[in-house]
């Protein structure tokens, strides 16, 4: 592939997908959207193999006069996040808007002559009660909001790209951490409130859990979008399981080592998933993908990362 587009371009994994791309010296064409007066455009690599493309999500269906251009693989990464874990009924229906963004961005792919979508799903279409490492042929049963929209998206993507004769892949993330994540997130969280002396509360942290680096998740994006023919469902995480305490650990010992955590001091929240692995081995087998960053050496990452800034 020559030419793609990658929508949410400046998000965590948009960003570390893009950095895969350029390192593929056939690449001649990425147009990144983004926001209209974004501030994370500084995030994006200098290169001259770049075209920003500056695009509201709710109006995916102006990208093909955006970008007069035929393209190979269009990547659809743009999924607005709602601050917290709570579904009210506000929060639920800005979440079905995202369904909408999805069937735009199908739209738009088929009209600038795309071979291939790739969306990104979330582990929570699988819901909470399944145990041992998810598959995509894992019955998805989702209990939240976010993972019915999903589960729906992905399956109404692959109709309307089978009507459009585009080949669908959809990405079942699991866990992704990394330089760009969201500040509130465990990893972020963490780190941060170590590094300023706080006191860290948790749950009792005894889910088993499977965090992947961004930079690993990236380059599945981006080798799915290479090598993977046909219509699929992948799972994106590392494929090991560690008990959520145990990661915890592995970040206090890096940034605090003396820290005392506060495991205990927080309840779950509703719904709890007590048990996450992605089974990545479709993945492995259709691409050659593979994990590369441990992760302790991607807590080290983000350290140094902080650190330089």
């Amino acid at each position: 592939m020559k030419k793609i587009v990658v929508t949410g371009a400046t998000s965590m994994i948009g960003n570390a997908l893009i950095c895969s791309a350029l390192q593929d010296a056939a690449m001649q064409k990425i147009y990144a959207v983004i926001r209209p007066g974004t501030k994370r455009l500084e995030r994006l690599p200098d290169d001259s193999r770049i075209t920003v493309v500056a695009c509201d999500i709710g109006n995916y269906e102006d990208l093909p006069e955006l970008i007069s251009d035929t393209c190979d693989i269009f990547y659809h990464l743009a999924w607005p996040r709602t601050a917290t874990y709570d579904e009210d009924y506000e929060d639920i229906l800005f979440k079905c808007e995202n369904i909408q963004t999805v069937m735009k961005a199908v739209h738009a792919a088929a009209i600038m002559g795309c071979a291939k979508f790739v969306g990104a799903g979330s582990q929570s279409e699988y819901g909470v009660d399944h145990v041992g490492r998810l598959s995509p042929e894992t019955p998805c049963k989702p209990v939240r909001a976010d993972g019915i929209i999903h589960l729906a998206a992905g399956e109404l993507a692959r109709i309307l790209c089978e009507k459009a004769g585009m080949s669908c892949i959809w990405m079942r993330i699991f866990s992704i951490y990394g330089k760009y994540d969201r500040p509130n997130s465990m990893v972020r969280s963490t780190i941060a409130k170590l590094k300023r002396g706080e006191h860290c509360s948790f749950t009792q942290s005894e889910q088993n859990w499977d965090f992947l680096a961004a930079e690993d998740a990236g380059r599945a994006f981006y080798l799915v979008g290479k090598k993977a023919c046909g219509n699929h469902v992948y799972c994106l995480g590392s494929g090991e399981r560690k008990i959520l305490r145990e990661y915890i650990e592995i970040i206090r010992d890096e940034v605090a080592p003396n820290a005392e955590l506060g495991f205990g001091e927080l309840p779950y929240p509703p719904n709890p998933v007590m048990d996450l692995c992605a089974d990545i081995t479709k993945l492995q087998q259709d691409t050659g993908w593979y994990p590369q960053i441990g992760f302790k050496e991607g807590v080290q990452m983000l350290c140094s990362a902080d650190e330089s800034e």
